[in-house]
């Protein structure tokens, strides 16, 4: 054998071994994949959003991002940790949250997408699995509020972190 061929050899046999270490070094030091948000603007002024997120487990907030976003533009907002968290954006209006669509954030999420529109707000959130989530404000019952990851409703009128309670409507 030449030395090129011994040298090739040592070099693949290297990363080949390397490779199965990857996954190990990843969970022994708490290394995670990332989620990219992407924000795009289909409104015709400019729009004020608040992004919050709350993992599951601890309750703890794990993200905070406030982004004023001109028509036609689209921003990439820090990346998400790939966990299970509670994935929040808020339509700031006069100060307080007009609009808010919540969403369920998984480690099998590819994309976090925020379309902005002049009276309306869609979060879509792909994941990998085929099973895609998009908040729209469409939720069927026409109550206008939208469902938190944690089976509560969201208040779109609330401020803070206020959620309305599942409640039947009393006109039935």
């Amino acid at each position: 054998m030449n030395r090129r061929t011994v040298l090739g050899f040592a070099a693949t046999s290297a990363l080949a071994g390397l490779a199965g270490c990857i996954e190990g070094v990843k969970e022994h030091f708490g290394l995670q994949g990332v989620i990219p948000v992407e924000i795009q603007s289909e409104a015709d002024e400019t729009q004020n959003i608040l992004l919050e997120s709350r993992e599951r487990e601890s309750g703890r907030q794990s993200y905070e991002q406030s982004y004023s976003v001109t028509p036609g533009e689209t921003v990439s907002a820090p990346h998400l940790d790939q966990t299970e968290q509670s994935f929040r954006v808020a339509k700031i209006e006069n100060e307080t949250e007009a609009t808010v669509r919540a969403v369920s954030v998984t480690p099998d999420t590819d994309l976090v997408k925020i379309l902005l529109y002049d009276d309306d707000l869609v979060v879509e959130v792909r994941r990998d699995d085929g099973e895609d989530e998009i908040a729209d404000g469409e939720d069927g019952d026409g109550d206008g509020n939208e469902t938190a990851g944690n089976d509560n409703q969201t208040d779109p009128d609330a401020t803070g972190n206020e959620t309305a309670a599942n409640e039947t409507d009393a006109d039935e």
